[in-house]
């Protein structure tokens, strides 16, 4: 028995309306797995700085200038990241085709000082980061803040890292206040409080560095010594290891640790990706 003229128009029509539904499905997929190979094959391991309060995107470039000395191969392509208030985002800048270790140093419209604004911060970056990411397709990267630059990755870290199915395989916070200016641990910040409280989000892979300076024996002259030292009760037994260090000399002030040559002999030690880092979880050195 022969279908009848209605019965096949009705067939052509569903195999259309199948067929119309299969091409964009294909498509998507395809999209979606070349998208995932990329991110999977990615050589891609930036080094993501953020500032201190009171500084900006510019506050880095002397330290990529001297990282860049003495670098064989390729330079670090240097990208400048600006989040503003109202969330839009400007850069500056580039990263070079044949860089996979570049610089992206990320800044604030509102780069005020206070825990209010370090969650703010925090918040703020992670807009970037995922801005970031989306574009660059990075698996992994590597941290370095200044200052309160490392409250806000320690914010960011505890919040929204876990969010994201990305390896951040080394920390450096450089005179980071984790207490403020508080020279005694019994006297717990709201602020230490918390990021002890939500230590645990801290993946267990990361190896952190907190580097602090000293000019008069206990303070870079802005920081106390001790308030650095508080972030082993944040990363300590939670990071797959965590080193304290400690830079002394006329360079040794707050302000001018960043390009302090130790601390750039540090960055190339155990940020750059071509060191070997075997350290020894949970032990700390103080150098």
């Amino acid at each position: 028995m022969k279908p009848s003229k209605k019965t096949a128009i009705v067939l052509t029509l569903v195999s259309l309306f199948l067929i119309a539904l299969a091409i964009p499905s294909y498509s998507w997929t395809r999209t979606n797995v070349s998208k995932i190979e990329k991110f999977y094959n990615s050589k891609l391991s930036p080094i993501i700085m953020i500032p201190g309060s009171s500084a900006t995107e510019n506050r880095f470039d002397g330290l990529v200038t001297k990282l860049n000395q003495d670098r064989q191969g390729t330079k670090h392509s240097l990208l400048k990241v600006k989040v503003w208030n109202d969330g839009h985002i400007t850069y500056s800048g580039s990263i070079d085709a044949k860089d996979n270790e570049p610089v992206i140093v990320v800044g604030f419209e509102n780069n005020k000082d206070g825990y209010s604004n370090i969650k703010k911060q925090a918040k703020l970056f992670n807009q970037a980061f995922e801005a970031l990411q989306e574009k660059y397709n990075f698996n992994n990267f590597k941290g370095l803040g200044h200052s309160n630059g490392g409250l806000i990755y320690t914010a960011f870290i505890e919040n929204y890292l876990g969010d994201y199915d990305i390896d951040l395989k080394t920390l450096m916070t450089i005179g980071t206040p984790y207490n403020f200016t508080e020279t005694n641990i019994k006297n717990k910040s709201e602020m230490l409080a918390d990021f002890i409280k939500g230590k645990e989000a801290i993946p267990t892979t990361l190896h952190m560095y907190s580097v602090a300076g000293t000019i008069t024996y206990d303070s870079d002259e802005l920081v106390p010594d001790a308030s650095v030292s508080a972030g082993k009760y944040i990363y300590q037994n939670q990071a797959a290891s965590y080193t304290e260090i400690t830079v002394t000399g006329e360079d040794a002030q707050h302000s001018d640790l960043p390009t302090n040559d130790e601390v750039v002999a540090l960055v190339k030690g155990h940020i750059e990706s071509q060191t070997d880092r075997r350290a020894k979880p949970n032990k700390i050195n103080q150098v």
